[in-house]
This record gives structure tokens, C-alpha cells and sequence, in this order.
């Protein structure tokens, strides 16, 4: 069975049933220092610590911290003052073997919060949260978490010995991104999150639909008491610690754009989720992860899919308010690149996807080019050549147009991303599990590997373990599935029932075997990977997830997932090996301009667009998005000098409905300006 490209047509109503394609980058960082210019921690009694210098001091303060160990008779964090770091012996650990090779700083002793001590701590340590309760850390792999409230911008934690720490530079090509997904969190999903749809069928299908169910109900105590409930339970603190145990490094956040800023007449809850978003970066921070922002949803909706905030249609780059609505996306990309640009968080954001799943082909591919050049431009306009997030690029459902070598030449560390998923081919593998454990090897690899050799740094944005589509609302909220026929849309034979595959407390060891080795072939093939997702919560109708084969959390309790991910080394042998060991990322910064001429902004056609093009001048205050807060602590914010006004409707203008611009007649006044929106960056 060959896997699908450009994705079947909607099954469910354009739900997820196409949930395939992401970004990522390759590229050499440059070497930079932490904001906080602070090297590794001691470690907790009993781990192996990166070499000391042999001072005097270091000898003291280590004996000294032994005998209170042994007087205390327990293990406890180690405190210390951070000296300034000493970069003369720093190099980053290679993927797959544990290393030690950044200078440790000087402990001085002392527990005073006033006195510059950092808490940090090891395997069986106690980790303390912001609400006062406390939970232990279990990493059997070498990592350590620290939190210094002297410097909350403190990074020197790190998720596993053979990670780096986030104080020296991820190698893009040398080390592995082994990541998860945070989906349903932040961007509401059916599938993932059933129990805040389930008390609102049919009406809630989407994000939309589902917060106008929820204001409308006098009863749920309003939209935003209910989402921050769920915000604040679904992932936590010690998630993010789980996930660095679990032998991942990064993790991937879908983010909505009304985290930003929506217009009034949309339902969704305004900025609630950045207030969220803040918290993902400080864990991170603290447990050693890297962080892949992913904005999910773009204005008018560039899939139609119900996790791009509203199902059915395309308004993005599409019809007479597509334009508008891509004006509105730079604003927001602008917003959360000046944003994760700034040096508190540049060493954690290190990889901003800018758009999940554009439909390229009903966008087009020339007009969804123009808007990327447009949106590297102005990316690097704001943060310099050289400087900023990598630029993840969704593959569009078309991987071999994305990594050609005619595609953005020249662009400033861009990646791309595939999102590929075994359970939404047409048609799907009737084969039983144990025949399919294998095919990541013989269908995947080539395309990683071919893309790697030719310097493109592609990465497996989302897959899971579905090998079929029995998954709770996968294929939309209260819809069937193709798997056992009950998709009223689906016309295809019925391979078997689903029932075996809802509910994981069944399953065999045979079962859970094979699925193992289904994960580790996947994450062999891609070699750079986020599983779509960590968690999907249980239904309130059965008290039970029943979408296991999409929770990496659950297998790992149950054991389908693999508790080190390293050993997928090896799982797909030689089915496609690479051509060559080496690998120099795309990195410039020269997009040439007779490229930039072929693609202007706005794009000299519209699918579906007939008439005057509604669009917005440059009028608009700027939005900078606040910093987190910290007790004691003062956080800057500062906005770049290349800063400009944004997109804004006229004032007193009725523009069409952003979301239905398809053949509709736009007013004069809501025409605006149409110069472009940066200049060619430079260096």
C-alpha cells in the first residue's frame, strides 16, 4: 500500500481525517550563550556530572555538600551560586551516546532564594511547583531540571545525558529530535479533548461552534471559566517533566492565532492560552526541553479541517477576503516572532511553524510561495540574518514540491515538515498489525534520507500509531469510521471491528509488541519525529481513552510505547540507507531577487477570487505580547526598531464575512493598500 500524499477528500466533514504534514529545519547553530550566561548544574547524589575544574573551591564546596548528604541521610537538590559560565570546553553532546562536555560551574553554598541559588535536581528528586505541592523526578536517563529564582531565565537544564543542555547549541543533522506533541491543549480537538464535546452534540464540531455552545449555556459558568479549567488540568508541570523521563528532547505546541488577537465578531477566547503558552516555555526551561511553536489555526482557515478553529471552509488565500485574512496572519506571525526572538527565550523556541496543513492545492502553490516569502522577509526583517526561530514549513500534502531544490532557495534556516499517518489512506491496509509493522521503513525512509543528502532538514511533524481510523471522533465529533463502515460518508468495504482497538486495558502482549515495534520502525524512518499526541483525555460516557493508539503517555503506562526511544536505532536495517553521512543544512540568507519577483505579495492570482480584493492598510498598533511574571523579578520588553504598524480595517468600514469570502462583493473602502510589507532582509 502506497501512502497518500495530498490527502483523500474530507471523510468526515473536514475533520482530521488529513492531519498529515508539518515543519522543521536543518542547520548548524551558531554557538550562543544562554540569556543567563550560566553553564550545567551539579547533579543530584549519585548521577555522573560533566568534568570540574580542579579548584580548590570546587573540592571544598563538593565535600561540603557529602557530609550534609550523609548527616542528612537523604538525597536532596544541590544549591549553589551560578558563576559565569567558562565556554572554552563546551561542545554538544552527540545523538545517541551520553556526554559530558560543558564546564560545571563553581558551587559556593548557600540556600538563600536572595542569594543567586539555583535548585536543581536528578532522578528521585523532589520537585516543588509554583502552587507549593510537590511531585518526584524521575529520569533514569542522566537528566536533571533547574529552577533558579534569582534568574528565571536560567538555562542550563538538560532532558537527557546524550541531549544538550539548553545552554549550548542544538546540532540540526548531529542530534535527534525525538519529540511529542501537546495537541488538544491549547487548539481544542474532538478526538483528543471528547469530554468538553461530548455534553454539545450534534452543534460542537469545532472550536468555534463548540465556544458558542458553551456561552450560549447559561449553566457551564462561561467559556473562559471552562477553558481554563481544562488549559490548566489537561497538560501540567509534571508532564513536561514525564516527557523529558520518556527520553524526548523537544516538544511541539500548536497555538490558536486568538492567542494574539481575533476580531469581536469571532467567538473564540481572546489571548487566554498565551497566558499558557508562557507556562509550556518556563517548563521547558526548567526540564530541558526545546520548543517547536506550531500556529495551528490561521485566519479564515487554511484547510477547513475542525482543528484550524472552524471546519468546512477555506478563507484563507482564498476567495475575496483571502487576502484580508493573510494580512491578519502576518500580523500574528509578527507578534510571535519579535516575541520568541528576544534573548529570555530564543534558546527554547528554537522552531516556529508558521502554519499547520495549508491546503496547497486548493490555496495554490504560487500564491501559498508568495505568502512565505512575504512572511521570511518579514521574519527576518524583525530578527536580522542569521538570527530567530528556524522557519518551519508544513509540507502542504505535497512533499515533493515543498523539499525540491527550486523551492525557496536561499531562505534563512527554513525546515519542512511531514505529517504522516497510516490512518487516513484511501484506501485503508486491510493487512493485520503484525504485516504492517514495518512499512515506516519501506515507505518513509527514502524521503527523509533523499532530502537530508540534498541539505533540506525535514522532520516527521506528526504520527501516531493508527495504522487504522478507530479512533473516538477522529473522523469528527459523534462520526463513525471507515475501519468497521459506520462512516455515513464512506462507501468502502468493512475491514473489522473497532471495538479491540478503543479500548487498550485488552490488549494482548502480542499486541503491544507489535505496536512497539510499529513506534520504534516510525521513529526510525523519520529520525527526527513528534508523535501526535502526548495525552488524549478520557471520554465522560466511558471513563476511558478511547484513542490509544494516537497517546504516547498512555502506551508508555501500558507498555505499547517504547521506554527508550533510542532503540529505534537500527529498527528499519538497511530497507533504504542514506547515501552519504554527511549533511550541510540550507542556511543562507540570499533568496535571490528574480525569485522574489516570481512570487510577489499579494499574489497576482486568488483561487476564487472574482472582482476588487478586500485588504487592510498598515494602520494598526503593533501587538507585543507580554512576558510571564515572576515574584521578585523584572522581565523586560522590548520590541525591535524594524517594527511596523499592523494590518488593520478601516475605520467605519463593514468588510465581508472573513470566514464565507467566496463571491462576495467587497465595498470600496475596504480596499487598503497593497505595497508590500518588508523589504528584502539583510544580513
Amino acid at each position: 500500500m502506497a501512502d497518500t500524499l495530498v490527502p483523500p477528500k474530507p471523510l468526515g466533514d473536514n475533520n482530521r481525517d488529513s492531519v498529515a504534514t508539518s515543519t522543521a529545519s536543518s542547520y548548524k547553530a551558531p554557538v550562543s550563550a544562554s540569556a543567563s550566561h550560566t553553564s550545567l548544574p551539579a547533579l543530584a547524589s549519585g548521577e555522573k556530572g560533566p568534568p570540574r575544574k580542579k579548584r580548590t573551591a570546587v573540592y571544598a564546596a563538593v565535600a561540603l555538600a557529602a557530609i550534609a548528604v550523609i548527616v542528612v541521610a537523604v538525597v536532596v537538590p544541590v544549591y549553589f551560586k551560578v558563576i559565569k559560565k567558562d565556554d572554552s570546553g563546551a561542545s554538544s553532546a552527540s545523538s545517541g551516546s551520553p556526554s559530558t562536555t560543558a564546564a560545571a560551574p563553581e558551587p559556593t553554598g548557600g540556600n538563600n532564594p536572595t542569594n543567586n541559588v539555583i535548585t536543581t535536581g536528578g532522578d528521585g528528586s523532589t520537585v516543588t511547583k509554583e502552587d507549593g505541592t510537590t511531585f518526584t523526578y524521575n529520569n533514569k536517563f542522566g537528566g536533571y531540571w533547574v529552577f533558579d529564582p534569582a534568574n528565571p531565565f536560567n538555562n542550563s537544564a538538560r532532558a537527557q545525558s546524550w541531549s544538550p543542555p539548553l545552554n549550548e547549541p542544538w546540532r540540526y543533522g548531529v542530534d535527534q529530535i525525538r519529540g511529542v506533541n501537546l495537541g488538544g491543549w491549547l487548539v481544542l480537538e474532538p478526538f483528543i479533548a471528547p469530554a468538553l464535546y461530548e455534553p454539545y452534540q450534534p452543534q460542537a464540531f469545532d472550536e468555534w461552534t463548540l465556544s458558542e455552545a458553551i456561552a450560549a449555556n447559561a449553566s457551564s459558568g462561561g467559556l473562559q471559566k471552562v477553558l481554563e479549567e481544562h488549559y490548566s488540568t489537561f497538560i501540567t508541570e509534571e508532564d513536561f517533566a514525564q516527557i523529558a523521563a520518556a527520553g524526548l528532547n523537544w516538544v511541539r505546541v500548536p497555538l490558536p492565532f486568538w492567542a494574539v488577537s481575533k476580531l469581536p465578531e469571532e467567538p473564540f477566547l481572546e489571548r487566554v492560552s498565551w497566558k499558557y503558552f508562557l507556562k509550556a516555555i518556563e517548563w521547558c526551561r526548567k526540564y530541558g526541553l526545546r520548543l517547536q511553536l506550531d500556529l495551528h489555526t490561521i485566519p479564515g482557515s487554511q484547510n477547513g479541517f475542525d482543528h484550524s478553529g472552524k471546519r468546512e471552509n477555506i478563507n484563507f488565500l482564498r476567495g475575496n477576503m483571502g487576502l484580508a485574512n493573510a494580512q491578519r496572519a502576518l500580523n500574528v506571525i509578527r507578534s510571535i516572532t519579535e516575541f520568541v526572538s528576544r534573548d529570555e527565550y530564543k534558546d527554547i523556541v528554537q522552531m516556529f511553524g508558521v502554519m499547520n496543513e495549508p491546503a496547497s492545492q486548493r490555496i495554490g502553490m504560487d500564491s501559498l510561495t508568495s505568502f512565505y516569502v512575504e512572511m521570511h522577509d518579514m521574519m527576518r526583517t524583525l530578527t536580522g540574518a542569521g538570527k530567530g526561530p528556524w522557519i518551519s514549513l508544513h509540507d502542504g500534502f505535497d512533499f515533493a514540491a515543498h523539499t525540491a531544490d527550486t523551492f525557496m532557495p536561499g531562505a534563512d534556516r527554513l525546515a519542512i515538515s511531514a505529517h504522516l499517518y497510516f490512518s487516513f489512506a484511501t484506501p485503508l491496509n486491510p493487512a493485520p498489525l503484525e504485516r504492517q509493522t514495518r512499512l515506516p521503513c519501506t515507505q518513509w525512509s527514502n524521503r527523509f534520507n533523499s532530502s537530508l543528502d540534498r541539505g533540506i532538514f525535514v522532520s516527521a511533524g506528526e504520527f501516531s500509531l493508527g495504522f487504522n481510523d478507530c479512533a473516538y471522533f477522529l473522523n469528527g465529533a459523534s462520526a463513525g469510521y471507515r475501519y468497521d463502515g459506520t462512516l455515513p460518508s464512506y462507501t468502502g468495504p468493512r475491514i473489522g471491528s473497532c471495538a479491540p482497538w478503543l479500548d487498550s486495558s485488552e490488549w494482548t502482549d502480542e499486541v503491544k509488541e507489535n505496536l512497539k515495534q510499529l513506534a520504534l520502525s516510525s521513529m526510525d524512518s523519520m529520525q527526527n519525529w513528534f508523535f501526535w499526541t502526548w495525552r488524549i483525555g478520557a471520554s465522560s460516557r466511558t471513563g476511558q481513552v478511547n484513542s490509544p493508539l494516537w497517546s504516547y503517555k498512555l502506551g508508555l503506562e501500558r507498555g505499547y510505547m517504547p521506554t527508550d526511544p533510542r532503540t529505534a536505532a537500527g529498527s528499519c536495517g538497511n530497507s533504504d540507507p542514506r547515501t552519504t553521512t554527511t549533511f550541510t543544512p540550507h542556511t543562507q540568507n540570499s533568496i535571490t531577487a528574480a525569485y522574489r519577483a516570481a512570487h510577489p505579495f499579494p499574489p497576482t492570482n486568488i483561487v476564487d477570487a472574482t472582482g476588487t480584493l478586500a485588504s487592510y492598510p498598515e494602520t494598526g498598533a503593533p501587538v507585543i505580547m507580554p512576558s510571564p511574571e515572576f515574584k521578585g523579578f523584572s522581565v523586560p520588553t522590548t520590541q525591535s526598531g524594524t517594527w511596523a504598524n499592523d494590518y488593520a480595517p478601516v475605520a467605519g468600514c463593514t468588510y465581508p464575512d472573513p470566514w464565507n469570502g467566496v463571491g462576495v462583493a467587497v465595498p470600496a473602502c475596504a480596499t487598503g493598500e497593497r505595497k508590500r510589507f518588508v523589504k528584502e532582509p539583510q544580513a
